[in-house]
């Protein structure tokens, strides 16, 4: 491998934990509706909420990368169902968003990004629609893309190429690291840049997943092995 030049990121559980986090702002829009469109709780749980946006994504596949696109268009849905304007849509999923971007940074976070900028260009790719700014983790990244701007989920390579286009990166020259074995490190495998496991948890590597790759605990030991 070539000397290094640009990390890219994970976001959702790399950076941060983001089961609780869907949970709190899921929680908050329900609250949400109950003080201003009640009549959608009457007709919905938020199992069945969670059911309808599923069934959005198998009705259009085209769509099923764009989380935002499917959590508003459900909410358009559920607006008409319980006789509401569909503005409500809009309204709802602020709520939700700012819930969503409240984040809880794993320890070692900030450190190990404080260490890791000074060294590389950093990037972030997510199949999820966190806000980097919002977050307050904007100033480390050159630039961030979603599966949202890309038009596909990762592991498509697409996703990791548009950023290296637009990064001026070639491939042999980054690394990206994240938790999820597929996503991220069968992704940046197709997209010929090297991957680094961020297995938090210590989970045993897939047995049928590829070669297991440079494996690291956090992001405050991936900051030291480069160092």
């Amino acid at each position: 491998m070539r000397e290094v030049q640009a990390i890219i990121l994970d976001l959702d559980d790399t950076l941060w934990e983001v089961g609780p986090v869907i949970v709190r702002a899921e929680h908050a829009m329900l609250d949400f509706l109950d003080e201003r469109y009640p009549r959608v709780l009457e007709l919905h749980t938020l199992d069945s909420m969670r059911d309808v946006r599923a069934r959005m994504a198998l009705e259009h596949p085209t769509m099923r990368h764009d989380f935002t696109w499917l959590r508003l268009e459900s909410l358009r849905r559920h607006a008409r169902e319980a006789g509401y304007p569909e503005a409500m849509a809009e309204e709802v999923f602020a709520v939700f968003y700012r819930a969503r971007n409240d984040v809880t940074l794993y320890d070692d976070v900030l450190p190990a990004l404080e260490r890791l900028h000074r060294r590389f260009r950093l990037f972030a790719i997510s199949n999820g629609n966190a806000d980097l700014a919002a977050i307050g983790l904007a100033r480390f990244f050159e630039h961030a893309i979603a599966a949202r701007d890309a038009g596909v989920l990762k592991p498509d390579p697409r996703i990791f190429a548009l950023l290296l286009q637009r990064a001026g990166v070639l491939a042999e020259r980054a690394l990206h690291a994240g938790d999820d074995v597929v996503a991220d490190v069968e992704g940046a495998r197709r997209a010929g840049i090297t991957p680094v496991w961020v297995n938090r948890d210590g989970a045993d590597w897939p047995a049928a997943a590829s070669p297991q790759p440079l494996t690291v605990r956090s992001l405050a030991e991936l900051a030291t092995l480069l160092s």
